[in-house]
């Protein structure tokens, strides 16, 4: 299989704050999937985080607490996410940051992502073959490419943009030699995170 062909799911979250294991929270969670450089299919969804939104993250997501009032909570949103996944490569930009977040709600669900589950790094492919860029934030890759931007720090918004940068680069990797999923998962590639449930006594493999 040819890295094109592969089923990847960009995701990004949106959160109350930085740490998720200090209580921060997910209030908005947003994928796409792609194979063949076209995207196949949509996921996306507000989560009641159950607690406050801070003024500071309000002011870089404008997402306010009456938006996710009525909002499904993680224990709903996330399992449907899982089954959007199946068994695609995970792609994000600083994705460590997302898969901390989606990893630690879903033990909290009693759910956990499958082992094999790959995770790609569109940052570390920004730093590999864009390294005259003095700084790699999103923003900052897209306006190299010329690649439109509009809305950010918004799910959706950020996911169609880390979707379009992540066909660019994969052309320049391709270019470059870098021919199958397997290595592209070798150099790219992040560990998912393992997290304890506070209150699940086992995360169940879904």
């Amino acid at each position: 299989m040819k890295i094109h062909q592969l089923d990847c799911v960009v995701f990004d979250v949106e959160t109350t704050g930085l740490s998720p294991v200090d209580g921060d929270r997910i209030i908005e969670i947003a994928a796409v999937k792609m194979r063949n450089h076209e995207i196949i299919d949509t996921f996306e969804s507000f989560v009641n985080p159950k607690r406050s939104i801070p003024k500071e993250a309000q002011a870089i997501n404008k997402i306010t607490p009456e938006m996710v009032a009525d909002a499904p909570t993680a224990d709903q949103v996330l399992p449907r996410m899982i089954s959007f996944i199946g068994g695609a490569c995970l792609v994000g930009h600083n994705i460590k940051f997302d898969l901390d977040f989606l990893c630690y709600e879903l033990v909290q669900c009693g759910r956990r992502l499958h082992a094999a589950t790959p995770a790609v790094d569109t940052l570390k492919m920004t730093k590999m073959y864009l390294p005259q860029l003095s700084r790699h934030r999103l923003e900052n890759v897209a306006q190299y490419f010329g690649e439109r931007i509009g809305e950010t720090h918004r799910a959706l918004a950020d996911v169609k943009l880390t979707a379009a940068i992540f066909n660019r680069l994969v052309d320049i990797a391709v270019k470059q030699g870098l021919d199958t999923p397997g290595e592209l998962f070798k150099q790219f590639g992040v560990e998912k995170p393992s997290f304890k449930a506070d209150n699940v006594h086992q995360a169940t493999l879904f």
